[in-house]
């Protein structure tokens, strides 16, 4: 972008200025009058303005021009110039946001420097911007099973809307690339997705981080608010968010308009606002931790995001994700996975869920130095699972156990493995197992084992280690 918007009322000023700033190369636009500037901003929004404080016959001047550009569309620099200039001008402009003053009779290659210096600030602030909309976080959902499935189907009904989301679910589960899916999916999706991390930013920054600032020495400092303008802003952990800061982010959910830090000025966004937490909000609000109002407002539609314990037959595809994600954005070899390791992957405990088990993949593509498929021993940090002649390896808790009760303890926690790799579905547990699904129905009773609706299993009393000596 090189077009150049002038306004000035005195018609040999900006003929001369638009002259050679064509001959620069620049594209130009000139207006004497503020009716005429804001018919030119509202057919296209300039690169540069180059603004005169002072404009005859017109009913707005230079100042109120520059509040108007501001507060809708703060990514464009505004050279202020004047043949009145005095030192309360200049302070008056630069605390509104002009990028720079320069006082009539001005030097014009005074004038073409500080165009310039504005224009490649310009460019990096729109490069930083288009950078921070292509995240690296991709937008991709990973799953095949009914849980997953059930979530899918809920954010892909509020893509079509502007309704406020509330994610919901452990930590690691992908509450994040749900919130960025619905973007994607959206009619925003080329609009910022603004990620505000509730939890790390510290609480007396939160109103500036989120509302920007003003002042005469630095100008105007959009925040968060204003950089989501048309597109979604994404409360990573709200229930983080300080009790102070809550109550304004409530009426900027009622007004859809704030004033920065420091200044006086009200600023309009169009906003979607998406939030997530792994915590109980009825607790926090129970506790005064977390406003009941704005918990209201949040909770428009609630979407709960399932942890990777009710969507175990979804890990090995989610492994196979991440080894071509980290092959592609870090160079990590791409490597297959046994159908030992997938197993193993699918009972393997992972509190972290979806994010542990990118983390698990990582380590083990870092320190592999194979091209070999990535084997069950990898995964479980070098330890073995035999021995070399064949023999299991026992824990010290099982070897100590009789006969019975061992072998009882084994097949009852080796079965509820099985059930809840495979998502609760008997028949495919029967099958891996080699049983028929009569006799794992008449098993699982002797052990104690019960399934749940949700698609898992659990022992059926607290003690799953208790032998059930009804079943010999």
């Amino acid at each position: 972008m090189r077009d150049i918007l002038i306004v000035d009322d005195e018609r040999d000023i900006r003929e001369l200025v638009g002259d050679i700033l064509r001959d620069e190369g620049f594209t130009v636009r000139l207006t004497g009058t503020s009716e005429g500037c804001m018919e030119e901003l509202a057919a296209e929004r300039p690169a540069l303005m180059v603004l005169d404080i002072w404009l005859k016959d017109s009913r707005m001047d230079g100042i109120d021009i520059l509040k108007h550009v501001k507060r809708e569309m703060p990514e464009v620099p505004v050279v202020i110039i004047s043949g009145h200039g005095n030192i309360e001008i200049a302070v008056a402009a630069i605390k509104q946001g002009a990028y720079d003053f320069i006082e009539k009779p001005f030097n014009i290659d005074q004038l073409l420097v500080v165009i310039r210096r504005a224009m490649e600030a310009s460019r990096l602030r729109r490069e930083n911007t288009e950078l921070r909309r292509k995240d690296v976080t991709v937008a991709e959902m990973v799953g095949a099973s009914s849980a997953f499935k059930s979530l899918k189907n809920q954010l892909d009904k509020v893509t079509k809307s502007n309704g406020r989301v509330m994610l919901t679910g452990p930590s690691g589960a992908g509450k994040e690339i749900a919130a960025r899916y619905i973007h994607a999916n959206s009619a925003r999706a080329d609009a910022p997705f603004v990620s505000v991390n509730s939890a790390s930013i510290e609480p007396e920054r939160m109103e500036e981080v989120l509302f920007g600032r003003e002042g005469a020495e630095r100008g105007v400092e959009p925040g968060m608010l204003e950089e989501a303008h048309g597109g979604v802003l994404y409360f990573d952990e709200v229930a983080d968010m300080p009790l102070g800061t809550q109550s304004k982010i409530l009426r900027v959910l009622v007004d859809q308009q704030f004033q920065r830090v420091g200044g006086s000025d009200k600023v309009r966004v169009d906003i979607r606002v998406i939030s997530s937490t792994n915590r109980d909000l009825q607790t926090e609000i129970e506790r005064g931790s977390f406003r009941q109002e704005l918990y209201h407002r949040l909770n428009v539609v609630p979407i709960r995001v399932p942890g990777l314990e009710e969507r175990r037959e979804d890990i090995p595809e989610l492994a196979r994700h991440f080894i071509d994600q980290l092959n592609e954005t870090q160079g990590l070899p791409r490597r297959d996975l046994s159908e030992e390791a997938e197993a193993l992957l699918q009972t393997m405990y992972l509190p972290g869920n979806v994010r542990q088990l990118k983390n698990v993949i990582e380590r083990v593509l870092i320190l592999g130095e194979t091209e070999q498929p990535i084997s069950p021993r990898e995964l479980e940090g070098g330890e073995p699972a035999e021995i070399e002649d064949g023999r299991v390896v026992l824990s010290g808790a099982l070897a100590t156990l009789p006969l019975r009760e061992a072998r009882e303890l084994f097949e009852r926690e080796y079965l509820l493995t099985q059930i809840n790799r495979f998502g609760g579905n008997i028949s495919r547990t029967a099958t891996f197992v080699g049983m028929e699904r009569s006799a794992l129905h008449r098993k699982l009773k002797s052990l104690g084992v019960v399934t749940s609706a949700r698609g898992g299993a659990r022992a059926a009393h607290l003690d799953a280690a208790a032998p059930n000596h009804a079943a010999e």
